[in-house]
């Protein structure tokens, strides 16, 4: 590809006609200017502009440059003015697990991404242990994580009480309990087993994904029991009371982890996330 400049000197020159008033568009010399277009030329190995009396005209070569040489620059200027009128976007990377109130969370996000042009989102729902091993590799900006309380640094916790849920007109088997569960490396997965092997009663995963929607699916399906945090539950879902077949699920907590270097803009986005989870606290939940 050949120089922009010496396109730019060459396309000057046919469109004023000689060297000279070329040399004065783009403040050069006429010596100066010469030295280019034998450049180009020497570059192409083409001969561009043929010299008359009158001035200079284009060969047959030149005259196909000439298009491909006038959209080139048009380009490189249309680049750098929309690189001057946008600075670059602030890039907000951010984690969330798929069971918490993700659609509500959503919205909150939604509002400050339309209230931050300036800002581009980055977010991803994933199990919380890979998104706290993403978070140490650099990968996030801040993550909500669902994990074992006091487990580590955070710039704030909630705690979560875990119960056994099942489908709101299920009523589930009390000899092998079927679990409904998230996939392997999952805390509430982990709590349920831990619970019943303690309790002395038998248990088989009958059913297992990585979406909350496909839990509440399996639950109000029948195909068994899952332990979810109480905000997780809604209308389709009933909490198993009986402590004599459902033993009492150890707390985990909700943290919200942020990375050493958080910028103003992430920042903010912790803030809006701090009151979201604190509303979810305070509202009130079915016994």
């Amino acid at each position: 590809m050949p120089d922009h400049d010496l396109l730019r000197a060459f396309v000057s020159v046919v469109d004023a006609g000689g060297f000279t008033r070329a040399g004065a568009r783009v403040h050069r010399t006429q010596s100066t200017v010469s030295q280019q277009i034998r450049r180009l030329e020497d570059q192409l190995g083409r001969r561009l502009l043929l010299r008359d009396g009158k001035g200079v005209r284009t060969t047959a070569e030149g005259e196909v440059l000439l298009g491909y040489a006038r959209r080139i620059l048009s380009l490189n200027a249309e680049a750098e003015a929309a690189l001057a009128a946008a600075p670059p976007a602030r890039i907000v990377r951010l984690g969330i697990p798929d069971d918490f109130a993700v659609a509500a969370l959503t919205e909150v996000i939604s509002r400050f991404a339309l209230a931050r042009p300036d800002v581009r989102l980055a977010v991803q729902c994933a199990l919380s242990a890979d998104l706290l091993a993403g978070l140490a590799r650099g990968e996030f900006d801040l993550v909500l994580a669902k994990r074992e309380p006091m487990s580590g640094p955070a710039h704030r916790v909630w705690r979560e009480r875990l119960v056994w849920v099942a489908g709101a007109a299920v009523e589930p088997r009390a000899d092998v309990v079927p679990l409904v569960a998230f996939r392997q490396g999952c805390l509430y997965r982990a709590r349920a087993v831990h619970a019943l092997e303690q309790a002395g009663r038998p248990w088989r995963i009958a059913y297992e994904s990585s979406a909350l929607l496909g839990i509440k699916a399996a639950l109000e399906g029948g195909l068994g029991v899952a332990v979810l945090t109480r905000r997780a539950i809604d209308a389709g879902q009933r909490i198993l009371t009986d402590t004599r077949l459902w033993p009492d699920i150890a707390p985990t907590e909700l943290a919200l982890c942020v990375s050493a270097d958080l910028t103003g803009a992430a920042g903010d986005l912790v803030d809006l996330i701090c009151a979201f989870c604190d509303a979810e606290e305070a509202r009130p939940r079915a016994a």
